[in-house]
């Protein structure tokens, strides 16, 4: 890989989006570290770290050694997230299990606090990037309050810190992805490949959110769309990305639109 090739960070890069993500930026000359519990020093999509994502320090320490060993970083995917077995119970939140507030520490303050070790490093560069996963659960009700503040709460953290980076060259992004054909979903198919094939045209890949970001990254007009959340199949349109040979759709009519910033500032 050339020593020129960009850098990005993934948080949450073990499994499901942070996985394809990674995978994604990898295979479009990135070098990419990512984070997770237990994720393994040398996968084939770059550098693991283990990082716990509760504790403050230790991401911290993670930076510093991107800093070091790479000498620069020019993308940060927020998406480290805890979520519980039980997030898609339809029982009201008050009979779900306590901890799934828990995604309001590693999945929202997570996110600040990776921002804000990153920002320095991404300030450096002539163009950056901090792109926030998330979902329509941050405008419509899905799985419950505690799931939707967090994506409420990355969306408008894309949002805030666009006006503070402004004049850096740095952009802030919310993705909202689609449904992820995950491992872990594409298993629930097993035994029904026609069924998993008609449900996979509404669906996406891990992999197609880290072709939009790269994309996003790409983009000569990023800073208009910096603050702002867009939606992952709107924005592979414009693209020309597709997934796998298909064009997945955007689920703006059936989910709702993201929430356009206002142009209020307050300092």
């Amino acid at each position: 890989m050339s020593d020129m090739a960009p850098v990005a960070v993934v948080t949450g890069a073990s499994r499901g989006a942070g996985l394809g993500i990674a995978t994604a930026l990898a295979s479009l000359g990135w070098h990419v570290y990512g984070t997770g519990r237990t994720v393994p020093e040398a996968p084939a999509w770059g550098v693991g770290i283990r990082v716990d994502h509760g504790d403050d320090d230790a991401v911290g320490r993670m930076f510093e050694r991107v800093s070091t060993e790479a000498g620069r970083l020019d993308l940060l995917v927020n998406n480290a997230a805890v979520i519980s077995d039980a997030l898609v119970s339809p029982k009201p939140f008050w009979e779900k299990p306590r901890d799934l507030a828990d995604v309001l520490d590693v999945g929202l303050r997570s996110a600040y606090i990776a921002s804000w070790y990153a920002a320095p490093l991404l300030a450096e560069q002539e163009r950056g990037l901090i792109a926030f996963t998330s979902s329509p659960g941050s405008v419509c009700y899905m799985h419950g309050p505690a799931y939707g503040a967090q994506k409420a709460g990355v969306d408008k953290m894309a949002a805030d810190m666009a006006v503070d980076f402004r004049g850096t060259g740095v952009a802030t992004v919310a993705v909202w992805m689609g449904i992820l054909l995950t491992d872990k979903l594409r298993s629930a198919f097993d035994g029904n490949p026609e069924a998993l094939d008609t449900f996979a045209q509404q669906a996406e890949t891990p992999e197609f959110a880290g072709r939009v970001i790269d994309g996003l990254y790409r983009d000569p007009d990023l800073a208009d769309i910096s603050g702002h959340t867009v939606i992952a199949a709107e924005m592979a349109a414009r693209y020309g990305i597709t997934d796998e040979g298909r064009t997945p759709p955007s689920h703006r009519d059936m989910l709702g639109a993201p929430r356009v910033p206002s142009s209020v500032v307050v300092r």
